[in-house]
């Protein structure tokens, strides 16, 4: 017996490890939204992997720092708020990866009291990096809301 149990140890590789718990990659998409909503981005980039690709309604962003340098931080310095509202996200994972579908309404309110508002959707796909999620690829877009 203790011979049939060790010969079961050591057909378990040492590296096997639980698979990630898809959920919790909800938490890194949350703390991108808040960041975004604060319209402050310090520390956002641990969120994305060093190779990360940004798509935004129909064009290519580049990386995280190329996105968040020439298009989102330009943005949000020019917003006086950002709101969030009738946010949902779905998960689901296969493997080390989470493919995350959001949907939800913002509103931009500008320095000078226009309104914007828009609905939007996300897909996001996070690569479980061994102690954390991080996004590899998000695409989003948004359009004006139906009347």
């Amino acid at each position: 017996m203790a011979a049939i149990g060790l010969a079961l140890v050591m057909a378990i590789p040492a590296h096997a490890a639980e698979a990630p718990d898809y959920e919790t990659a909800t938490a890194t998409l949350a703390q991108y939204k808040q960041a975004i909503e604060k319209r402050d981005l310090s520390g956002v980039e641990a969120l994305f992997a060093p190779g990360a690709q940004i798509f935004e309604s129909g064009g290519i962003e580049g990386n995280f720092a190329h996105y968040r340098d020439h298009h989102l931080a330009p943005e949000l310095k020019a917003f006086k708020s950002f709101a969030f509202r009738d946010y949902k996200v779905a998960v689901r994972g296969e493997g080390e990866v989470a493919i995350a579908t959001e949907t939800y309404s913002y509103t931009i309110v500008l320095p000078n009291g226009e309104t914007i508002a828009r609905d939007g959707v996300a897909t996001s796909v996070l690569k479980w990096m061994g102690d954390k999620w991080q996004i590899i690829s998000l695409h989003s877009s948004s359009r004006k809301p139906k009347a």
